[in-house]
């Protein structure tokens, strides 16, 4: 038995598909008469086989499908298998044990169920068609299977070589039981597939015993290429390869030629018995570092497969057989590993950069997200895998911008840098050689950026309120289709006040003056990143407030013991406490201190570009556990202390660097351009923040006045409840609100490809051929063993990890070190608590740098793997300044 599917048994004879095929009752069905639209009766594989055996060309084997009315029929025959499966949908996601006992039960019952008689005939009826004497593959075809957003690969069984029908009858039995392997039903948890809304059918074919076999890709399944295929093979039945026996020769084929190729020695088979199995046999030598497909051979199955994948219209992952030079498919199934890739219009080469990284969420976004994020911003965006891209390939074309392009993209992610340069190495994408851009000034030079008018910031955080109050006034009157009317129009002046010049040059000031100081202190003291001191405590940063005033909200509730204990039972699901409060002794006080902070700060929360989120005013309880960590952690006081000792350590940074530069050769004139340069990025630093802030304050007010419509729908009954306007776009919303009609189907659909986006990791970068690229460190300073990053935030600190994947399970401790995949301006009340951070995603000038600066922190950033590669509590020591982390213990 082997668990990939049909490259593990021989490859079956093929039939022309022009033959006339029979329905041999209710419950068996010939291949032939099924196509790919009909999952719900031969389920995934069935339903895929059927549909390949209409491409033109390909050779399907010859076979019949039991099906799913089988399966009915026989779970029918035991309703206490039902009750098993109640139980095991009640069990926690994390008790394997009992998953695992459960599912032996089920399985044992339903192999104990005798197939009744009319059933066994119609099977036994099909194989005589075929001769009982024939040897044949038994394969499970779940409804849930070979689907486009979830394979299942490998998660029910295939039988290889069964002989006899009694033989057959017992592995049909054994194919409905696999539903409920353990692999199967942990699968179908982790992609929100119920149990009871999955059936098995199993398709029978017949055994033809191939000289090599493998499994072709569509799509080079490790890249993402699209233009690349590859292909593995081996000899004898492809069960060598699936179970790890031999290693397969690889062929990579691109434009229709071999470009690469792996032979492999191949030193064991496996081989079909005659009285039914299989068996390893010792390939002998003079064979076993042959090719197991010729080029020719191999440029003809890529063929095919390009066939197959037109007719699919996705990247498949196939499986084949050779037998008498001819190839006989036994599966494809849908790649669902890869990166989806933006839709295009033409041929021309695109480079998308991903928008989820440069804002610290690469989660997937429901569509209502992405279509919003789209009309609100400032440049074209393109949507693949439910995440945003930039297609930067027009600025690479000139030598000038593209050195430009390169340089912000350096500052502030250095992966992305270098995965841009990957690209723009290959021969056939951007071909003209990158050329220096300007000259950078002589060493020594001590030209500065422009200056900006510090009395700048006040006026634009003034024009960001009044922007956001005649909106929040405006909005409040419009409903029905005139409210999307609105809208639109306040997405314009939503990119106005973001593209206002003033604010763009309040931004860059800042940013700017960060670069030349530590460029410059670097160069003429040798000090690394001295800008992260010099911003400590810097004025107008709204995220690093946040924080703060959240301790100011626990040292209103610190002295009260019944509050304190009250919270601390406060579950998620208790959205209502806030009006519970009001019954204890301080509680109205700490009601009114959560709410003040709500009115101020509500309208965030984790992955906040993206609408649907759930914002803090929403679920409240989000903040209770960051409000109780800071209870335990802390002094009264604390938040104004903090602030005054970032503003003194900035002071005496800037004294004690304007020092020693004036005691320097010329270090007046030095000193001079430093200073102003510090004045600068004090001046503009915190206000870097606040743009966002304004963004996610109008995306607030959006979000409730479409909830608002949304409610609506549901009371009309246009909507079966309120988050399906979620699944669709601003325009399609738009639409069920002028029509009052909504398609179910689509609303299904984008649920389904939702669940499968979030299983996707989105690359930095990607090609319009697929390719997904994450860019790497180029260093060799760092100790064996370290993890890799980009230092962000200067200091070295040693502690406690606590990797937390979820704000609202935070349990932080004094000296902890965060570790989490990304940090958007949401994560920021963390940060008080902690000593030190290290994420997945993040740059330079990305919100949670500029936080951790701000704050002290030291941190390193774009560390890739580091919630899988630092366990939870170990102890790591976390060095700022060089980006790097070692693991302690």
């Amino acid at each position: 038995m082997g668990h990939r599917g049909a490259a593990e048994h021989g490859c079956p004879g093929g039939v022309a598909v022009t033959e006339q095929y029979r329905q041999y009752g209710p419950y068996v069905s010939d291949l032939g008469e099924v196509d790919e639209t009909q999952v719900a009766v031969v389920g995934g594989k069935g339903a895929q086989l059927g549909g390949l055996a209409r491409i033109e060309g390909v050779v399907v084997p010859d076979g019949f499908c039991v099906t799913t009315d089988g399966f009915r029929r026989i779970m029918a025959e035991a309703p206490s298998i039902d009750g098993l499966i109640d139980e095991l949908s009640r069990v926690a996601p994390d008790d394997r044990e009992t998953v695992r006992t459960l599912s032996a039960r089920i399985r044992r019952a339903i192999e104990e169920i005798p197939v009744p008689g009319d059933l066994a005939a119609e099977i036994t009826g099909a194989l005589a068609r075929f001769g009982e004497a024939s040897s044949y593959a038994v394969r499970s075809s779940a409804t849930a299977e070979d689907l486009p957003t979830a394979s299942f690969a490998g998660q029910q069984d295939t039988y290889l070589n069964v002989v006899g029908p009694a033989e057959i009858l017992r592995h049909v039995s054994r194919c409905w039981a696999s539903l409920f392997t353990e692999r199967a039903v942990t699968y179908r948890r982790r992609n929100g597939i119920d149990d009871h809304t999955v059936h098995m059918a199993v398709v029978v074919q017949r055994m033809v015993f191939p000289e090599a076999s493998g499994i072709l890709f569509t799509a080079d399944p490790v890249t993402g290429n699209r233009k690349v295929a590859t292909v593995d093979a081996g000899f004898g039945l492809g069960e060598a390869l699936v179970s790890g026996l031999v290693n397969p020769d690889v062929f990579k084929v691109r434009d229709g030629e071999v470009v690469a190729r792996t032979v492999s020695a191949k030193q064991l088979a496996v081989q079909a018995l005659p009285a039914g199995g299989t068996r390893e046999v010792t390939i002998e030598a003079q064979r076993q570092e042959r090719p197991a497909l010729t080029d020719e051979q191999v440029v003809r199955l890529v063929r095919l497969g390009r066939r197959i994948e037109a007719h699919f219209g996705r990247p498949q992952d196939i499986e084949w057989c050779l037998a008498d030079d001819g190839f006989r498919i036994v599966q494809s199934r849908p790649i669902t590993t890869l990166f989806p890739v933006p839709e295009r219009t033409d041929q021309e080469d695109h480079l998308y950069v991903s928008v989820g990284h440069q804002q610290m969420m690469t989660d997937a976004m429901k569509p209502l997200g992405l279509s919003m994020w789209r009309l609100t911003a400032m440049v074209a965006m393109h949507e693949a895998g439910g995440r945003l891209f930039v297609d930067v390939a027009p600025r690479l074309a000139s030598p000038a911008s593209r050195a430009a392009l390169l340089d912000v993209m350096g500052r502030g992610d250095p992966l992305v840098r270098d995965a841009l340069e990957t690209v723009l190495g290959h021969e056939d994408f951007v071909p003209s050689p990158l050329e220096a851009g300007p000259g950078a000034p002589p060493a020594g030079e001590v030209s500065t950026p422009p200056e900006a008018d510090p009395a700048i910031v006040p006026e634009l955080i003034e024009r960001s309120r009044a922007s956001v109050a005649a909106l929040e006034r405006d909005i409040r009157s419009k409903t029905g289709p005139a409210l999307f009317d609105f809208l639109l129009k306040a997405f314009e002046e939503h990119k106005r006040v973001l593209g206002d010049p003033l604010n763009m040059q309040a931004i860059m000031a800042g940013m700017e003056a960060t670069w030349w100081l530590n460029d410059k202190l670097w160069e003429w003291l040798g000090e690394k990143n001295a800008a992260d001191t010099l911003t400590l405590s810097a004025p107008d940063n709204i995220t690093s407030e946040m924080g703060l005033e959240l301790l100011d909200v626990a040292d209103v509730i610190r002295p009260h013991t019944e509050v304190v204990a009250f919270l601390r039972g406060v579950r998620v699901e208790d959205e209502g406490f806030l009006d519970d409060l009001v019954k204890l002794t301080g509680g109205t006080e700490a009601r009114d201190a959560i709410e003040g902070y709500l009115d101020r700060y509500g309208m965030r929360c984790v992955g906040e570009i993206d609408i649907t989120r759930p914002r803090w005013s929403e679920h409240p309880t989000t903040l209770v556990p960051v409000i109780l960590d800071n209870v335990r952690n802390f002094e009264p006081g604390a938040a104004e202390r903090r602030f005054e000792e970032g503003r003194q350590r900035a002071a005496r940074k800037e004294q004690e660097v304007l020092a020693r530069l004036r005691a320097m050769p010329d270090g007046d004139r030095r000193a001079d351009a430093t200073k102003r340069m510090i004045d600068q990025v004090r001046a503009f630093a915190g206000y870097r923040e606040y743009p966002k802030y304004g963004i996610v304050r109008r995306t607030f007010l959006y979000k409730r006045a479409l909830l608002e419509e949304a409610v609506r729908l549901v009371q009309a009954g246009v909507l079966a409840e309120q988050e399906d306007v979620f699944y669709l776009t601003f325009e399609e919303f738009h639409d069920v609100v002028r029509t009052n009609q909504v398609d179910d189907r689509l609303v299904r659909r984008r649920k389904e490809e939702f669940r499968s986006y979030q299983a996707l990791t989105p690359p930095r970068v990607l090609t319009s051929d697929g390719e997904a690229v994450s860019g790497a460190y180029r260093r060799d300073d760092v100790p064996d063993g370290a993890l890799v990053g980009l230092p962000v935030s200067a200091g070295t600190v040693e502690g406690r990890a606590r990797v937390i994947l979820d704000m609202a399970d935070a349990d932080l401790e004094a000296g902890d070190i965060l570790v989490t995949p990304f940090t958007d301006p949401s994560w920021s009340p963390l940060f008080v608590a902690v000593a030190g951070l290290v994420t997945e995603v993040g740059g330079l000038m990305t919100h949670g740098a500029v936080i951790a600066r701000e704050y002290g922190l030291p941190a390193v950033v774009g560390v890739e793997g580091a919630t899988r590669l630092i366990r939870d509590g170990q102890r790591i020591r976390v060095h700022g300044s060089d980006g790097y982390i070692e693991i302690l213990s």
